[in-house]
């Protein structure tokens, strides 16, 4: 979660501190923006950083969810209510216990969930369906979504009240395009957790590859960038991001990758050094702990640098020495 307070763009910035800002408060918010921005990661951040953090997180992809079910999904259902409710089940309202509830896509629920939906914020209290009694819940919501209320409003497909009772703080989440400061920390982040989990060694992005994303303008946003990586991890071959996983047409309007990356894409000169020297030490330090079977001691002596260090190098570059005692393959 940390990673999602890190921003080198003055707009993700400006975001980010009205993300602190309501957090601390009960307010109701409303995240908007295009599909793929962040907007589920933002509501988690507001919920990380609210006194309710160590209480329930839940989640509705109200779109996901077929329009005969949504009612029972959020706010439960008593045996019998209808064909198919054998028991009684508790929706997201009554689980919350507290905590927050996160609705995706508000715009698409059925006008009896959002005629539920705003007695719940009016006055805290809801009813499960084919149930007589009323139940309390003191959950915070933060409801999403990429349609524009506003005009769905206007053409009768969402009700004006309920509206402005999740407006109680509009937030947009900014599309990608508009915050391409943050595209190298984001490529490096997705690297990472594809490297924990895979384990390839894939250690960073070769000379050319970030300017050529930089160029691009990201239609898909942050999950698009999310992709996209994960695609080119799976089919490199080498220790570092290559021209050659990327799609051949992927930048430019059916532009190939080379040709893309042309003058205004090429490194630059500390840049290209600074990925040389990481390879060339990834690579050393590979021969070195082979030479030494693993062994830490004597692999910090033959580099001629402290344990501390060598150790430290080697959660850089993703090295465990327990790959290297029986010797070394490339």
């Amino acid at each position: 979660m940390t990673d999602s307070l890190r921003t080198s763009s003055p707009v993700m910035a400006e975001v980010l501190e009205q993300v602190r800002l309501v957090a601390a408060t009960d307010s109701t918010v409303l995240l908007t923006g295009e599909s793929g921005t962040g907007k589920g990661v933002t509501a988690r951040l507001i919920h990380a950083l609210s006194p309710r953090k160590n209480l329930p997180f839940a989640s509705v992809h109200c779109g996901a969810i077929a329009d005969s079910l949504i009612e029972s999904e959020l706010f439960g259902h008593e045996k019998g209510a209808f064909t198919g409710a054998v028991t009684r089940k508790k929706g997201r309202f009554e689980l919350a216990l507290g905590g927050t509830i996160f609705l995706d896509e508000i715009g698409t629920i059925t006008a009896g969930t959002q005629i539920k939906l705003l007695q719940v914020l009016q006055d805290r209290t809801f009813q499960p369906v084919g149930a007589e009694r009323v139940m309390e819940t003191n959950a915070r919501i933060l409801a999403a979504t990429n349609n524009d209320l506003e005009k769905m409003c206007a053409e009768g497909l969402f009700r004006e009240d309920l509206y402005y009772r999740l407006k109680v703080f509009p937030l947009e989440v900014p599309p990608l395009r508009k915050r391409k400061e943050d595209i190298p920390h984001l490529a490096r982040v997705f690297l990472r957790r594809l490297d924990r989990h895979y384990g390839k060694g894939i250690s960073g992005l070769e000379p050319g590859v970030l300017k050529a994303l930089l160029a691009y303008d990201w239609p898909g946003n942050i999950r698009e960038l999310e992709n996209l990586m994960e695609r080119a991890y799976i089919l490199e071959k080498g220790d570092m991001l290559s021209r050659g996983s990327f799609p051949s047409d992927f930048f430019h309007s059916g532009k190939s990758f080379v040709e893309a990356a042309k003058a205004e894409d090429l490194p630059t000169l500390p840049e290209m050094r600074a990925e040389v020297l990481a390879r060339a030490e990834k690579q050393y330090l590979k021969q070195v702990l082979a030479a030494n079977q693993g062994r830490i001691n004597k692999s910090a002596a033959t580099a001629g640098i402290g344990t501390r260090q060598l150790h430290k190098l080697m959660t850089k570059y993703n090295l465990r020495k327990e790959e290297f005692k029986k010797g070394y393959s490339d």
